[in-house]
């Protein structure tokens, strides 16, 4: 159980924009927030280090919500830190009115970056960005998105 816990603790989430400065800022977490995990189903093998959230799992964070079929968490030789982290099925990360999502997302706590592959789609508003491979940089902001990209404005309307 205290795994569990530690796992609840250590999913951290940060800002994102694409390298064209499109800043998606309703995407920002508190990283101090306490971070809630509900899922149909829990594993936990701590002598191999990972553990597996399955079956609807939502993890809230502040005002960000996460959303995936299931999220494979591997933990470092130490049993504490985060390694890895792998969310898939319909992967979903919303704040506020801007969001993200993919067929998969991964993140790696030490180098600070999250990579959503196969049918990206982030959304901003009436803004639109799409591609099949966006790799963030969760302390800068910046990422790259990749295989044909689509980016889709929509005009802002007029006063009256």
């Amino acid at each position: 159980m205290r795994l569990a816990v530690l796992i609840l603790s250590l999913l951290p989430f940060a800002a994102f924009a694409d390298q064209t400065g499109v800043t998606l800022g309703g995407l920002k977490a508190d990283p101090e927030a306490a971070v809630e995990v509900t899922s149909d189903r829990l594993s936990i093998n701590q002598k191999d280090g990972f553990a597996v959230f399955e079956g609807q799992v939502v993890v809230k964070q502040g005002t960000m919500k996460l959303t995936a079929a299931k999220i494979e968490v591997n933990y470092g030789a130490d049993g504490k830190t985060i390694d890895k982290m792998v969310a898939t099925g319909g992967v979903q990360l919303a704040a506020g009115t801007d969001a993200a999502s993919a067929d998969q997302a991964t993140y790696a706590p030490g180098r600070s970056g999250l990579v959503m592959t196969g049918n990206v789609l982030l959304t901003q508003g009436g803004a639109t960005i799409a591609g099949q491979k966006l790799d963030l940089d969760l302390k800068t902001g910046l990422g790259q998105m990749e295989g044909r990209v689509t980016t889709t404005f929509a005009p802002k309307a007029k006063g009256g």
